[in-house]
């Protein structure tokens, strides 16, 4: 398939418009058509109903595959930029909030960098793309295990540090003067759901055999001190590494005993890292 047809294909169903979608590639209505018929014909089966502008069962099918394989062609051509032309000088780190520790801000170069804060699964899609020369994920895992990241592009993956978890409590919450807490205790506690500022909620039911942890509360954002706030108010329980949950007044941060697990993070970057992006990668993951 030509990737500028299904370029042109997807833009068309997220837009759910011929018109808005030449206005956003720069081509015109007419050549947005041909690009449209010309992959149905390709395929041999019609991809969108025109009114309204929707995807056929095919096209569907075919979005599912669309996005991976664009990402893929993008990480491709972006790789070959990087080796082409890497600059020995400044780098930009992509991060999710609750990998950018003390260590990483001290670490950081005192000039020359890009900080960009995302949620969590936006990092590795950046450094693939590249748009970040670095970036550091983080999640909930067993002791030395890695993390399962994204398939989006072939990524280099270092260790680069665990601590322990916490739950974050109100100081007032029954629970707050336990010594260690259970997961398996608290599966059916009110949670707040902050899959990019906390550790998802998704990480404790694996760690649960899938079971439990359903949200009270929602919050889509990047920022701890948000989170940490909610869970002051007593909006529902989070949980994050040690180093971010000690220390937030009108709460307490309880350590998990059971099962074994930490905040693992680690870095990633694509091809072979230069300049200033290789000395940083040295110090986080030294």
């Amino acid at each position: 398939m030509d990737p500028h047809l299904l370029r042109t294909y997807v833009t068309v169903v997220r837009l759910a418009s011929f018109s808005e979608a030449a206005r956003e590639l720069g081509y015109t209505q007419s050549a947005v058509s041909q690009h449209i018929q010309a992959l149905e014909q390709d395929l041999g089966a019609p991809l969108l109903t025109r009114r309204p502008v929707l995807p056929t069962a095919a096209g569907e099918r075919l979005l599912e595959h669309a996005g991976p394989l664009l990402l893929r062609l993008d990480a491709a051509r972006a790789d070959v930029v990087r080796m082409a032309a890497a600059p020995e000088y400044g780098l930009t780190l992509a991060t999710a909030p609750t990998a950018l520790g003390a260590q990483v801000l001290a670490a950081l170069p005192a000039a020359g960098v890009t900080l960009r804060v995302l949620a969590r699964e936006a990092v590795a899609v950046a450094v693939a793309t590249g748009t970040a020369d670095l970036g550091l994920v983080d999640g909930l895992a067993a002791p030395s295990d890695p993390l399962r990241l994204p398939d989006v592009a072939p990524l280099t993956t270092r260790g680069a540090g665990e601590e322990p978890v916490c739950v974050l409590l109100p100081d007032a919450h029954p629970l707050a003067r336990r010594p260690g807490l259970r997961i398996a205790d608290l599966a059916d506690a009110r949670w707040l759901d902050a899959p990019d500022a906390g550790l998802p909620l998704a990480h404790l039911r694996a760690a649960n055999g899938g079971h439990g942890f359903r949200p009270a509360l929602r919050y889509d954002g990047t920022d701890v001190r948000t989170l940490t706030a909610l869970a002051a108010a007593g909006r529902g329980l989070t949980l994050l590494p040690r180093s971010a949950a000690t220390g937030i007044p009108g709460t307490v941060a309880v350590a998990v005993t059971e099962p074994r697990v930490v905040h693992r993070t680690e870095l990633v970057h694509a091809g072979v890292l230069r300049g200033a992006a290789a000395a940083l990668a040295d110090v986080l993951t030294g």
